[in-house]
């Protein structure tokens, strides 16, 4: 016979919850046999900002190729790094 889970215990703060679930099983608290996946198409991935330095002429020919598709040219950028570091 399978034991129901512990009652999960109230937080005061994001940081004490953090705390207890970095030191915690969660199994002991939450069954999950019972879980179910679940889609988030709204969710954005987090994105950071970086500097790069790139010769003027290089900028310049990445914005007529991202003129020429109708999209901005960090996207175009973005689009084509992620292409390249998926054949890596």
């Amino acid at each position: 016979m399978k034991k129901s889970p512990d009652a999960t215990p109230k937080f005061k703060t994001e940081a004490e919850e953090r705390l207890f679930w970095e030191s915690n099983d969660s199994s002991a608290h939450v069954d999950w046999s019972k879980a179910q996946l679940v889609r988030l198409p709204n969710l954005k991935p987090s994105t950071t900002s970086i500097s790069l330095r790139l010769p003027v002429s290089l900028l310049e020919s990445i914005k007529i190729a991202a003129n020429k598709r109708d999209v901005p040219y960090q996207s175009l950028i973005k689009a084509w790094l992620a292409e390249k570091a998926g054949s890596v």
